[in-house]
């Protein structure tokens, strides 16, 4: 059996918006990129069964963009995925029955998962710093989300919204239908 992760950082908030950081909202940019990432996901067959988001407005938004292209899944908001390290991401992921789960949060910890999750990096110049609607499918081979071990996923795909704005695939080919 196999477990397909799906990791996302939110996208552009508004840093102009005023109010506690929890609280700021998408930036346009961020409005218009999240669903190019929720067909991106959806075009490759990668749909979860489930999301888990940072109860932070920009996640929560984010994902609320993403999620029509992918069915809507049921979603869990977690408070402990608001600026998360890399354990508490796994942990919030450890009991979710699930086979193919979303995660919506935070740098520098969701950049720090993957980069740990992973056998190989993928050949992306963006993959180290994970900007803002980095997306990451990544696959394990493991009956259980306790077998997403250190250097054991399989990354299926990599994307940033600029990707995909441009009509460029993540490894530089035309995305399918723009040839």
């Amino acid at each position: 059996m196999s477990r397909t992760l799906i990791l996302i950082r939110h996208a552009k908030s508004d840093r102009a918006a005023t109010g506690p950081d929890h609280n700021r909202p998408l930036a346009q940019r961020g409005r218009r990129q999240a669903p190019l990432m929720g067909a991106w996901l959806a075009g490759n067959g990668w749909v979860p069964g489930r999301a888990l988001v940072s109860t932070a407005a920009r996640a929560a938004e984010t994902w609320g963009r993403i999620a029509p292209a992918l069915g809507k899944p049921p979603r869990t908001d977690l408070e402990a995925l608001y600026h998360a390290p890399p354990q508490a991401i796994l942990d919030a992921l450890a009991g979710s029955p699930e086979e193919a789960v979303a995660v919506v949060a935070h740098n520098p910890g969701l950049a720090e998962l993957a980069a740990r999750l992973v056998r190989a990096a993928p050949d992306h110049p963006r993959f180290q710093d994970f900007p803002t609607a980095a997306t990451l499918a990544v696959r394990f081979d493991a009956p259980a989300w306790s077998g997403a071990l250190r250097g054991t996923g399989e990354v299926l795909g990599f994307a940033v919204p600029a990707d995909l704005e441009q009509g460029i695939g993540p490894a530089g080919e035309a995305r399918r239908g723009d040839q």
